[in-house]
């Protein structure tokens, strides 16, 4: 899957996830329930597979296979670039978010709405974090050129969508606000791999925004999510949902859609391990008051 430069966010990101521990506890404890409910659907998990970075979405195969091995489990699988294509096509019972750059030419981005809507997508958003390059300039894939978008431009996109519309690669409270404002029924709490520099690790700042947001809307987490415990301190800190990166995992044992059924299966199970032993036994019981700063 191939790997990328490491940078010092992405060890700052690391380093704040080990600072934090878990409190155990026993007493009432129940065998716990990882299922939850997400824009009119049931899932198994709140472990989700997280869209391809730009370089290794351009294998469909792996493509197919991540929606393939998310719907084995029950689970929702995020899609990234492409001209509007899902692996609904080959995967009827695929659950997938669809992602779209935040191309200049806005008629290209509601293209693909109207792409994801005819294909069955459980939602359609929009990456903000992608636009610029290490030099500050606008990046271009497939030819075309990205741009930042206005809070309006947000709400045109939002409004064109007959599917919950979501915004990824909110990191501070004033996109988060600006998100809401605009129409988004969601946001991803996110950081690119090799971005800035110093830029704040998202889990740190993910229970501001979630208390900037409420609990009107769904907020999602991604970023250096390595296990399921990792996964847990997500969710204790208000996250509904987790996306794991399957470019930093470890590649799984079995080939193909089974392999990563069983990566996420693996995840799971350790989250469940973390939930029976804090005493946070479903989705709507998850507790901060169990984590524990270094």
């Amino acid at each position: 899957m191939g790997e990328e430069r490491w940078t010092y966010s992405d060890q700052t990101m690391r380093d704040y996830f080990d600072s934090l521990f878990l409190k155990m506890q026993h007493i009432d404890g129940k065998r716990p329930d990882t299922s939850f409910a997400l824009y009119g659907e049931t899932f198994n998990m709140p472990i989700m597979a997280a869209a391809l970075s730009d370089s290794a979405c351009m294998d469909e195969s792996l493509k197919r296979n991540l929606a393939e091995g998310a719907a084995m489990m029950g689970t929702v699988s995020w899609i990234g670039m492409g001209e509007g294509e899902i692996p609904e096509k080959e995967v009827k019972d695929a659950k997938s978010i669809k992602l779209i750059k935040p191309y200049k030419n806005n008629q290209l981005i509601f293209e693909q709405i109207a792409a994801a809507e005819k294909c069955g997508a459980l939602a359609v958003g929009i990456e903000i974090d992608s636009v610029f390059n290490g030099r500050g300039e606008c990046n271009s894939v497939r030819g075309h050129e990205l741009a930042p978008k206005s809070a309006e431009e947000i709400r045109e996109f939002a409004n064109a969508a007959s599917l919950p519309f979501l915004v990824k690669g909110v990191l501070s409270e004033k996109d988060a606000y600006k998100s809401v404002n605009a129409g988004a029924k969601g946001i991803v709490v996110s950081l690119p791999r090799s971005a800035a520099d110093y830029a704040v690790p998202p889990l740190m700042i993910l229970p501001e925004i979630i208390k900037a947001v409420g609990k009107e809307i769904p907020v999602f987490f991604e970023g250096g999510v390595f296990s399921g415990l990792d996964a847990f301190k997500a969710l204790a800190f208000g996250a509904w949902g987790v996306l794991a990166d399957f470019t930093i995992l470890p590649p799984p044992d079995e080939e193909g859609a089974e392999g990563i059924a069983e990566t996420i299966r693996i995840l799971n199970n350790e989250l469940k391990c973390a939930m029976a032993r804090t005493g946070c036994y479903d989705m709507n019981h998850m507790d901060d008051s169990v984590i524990v700063k270094k």
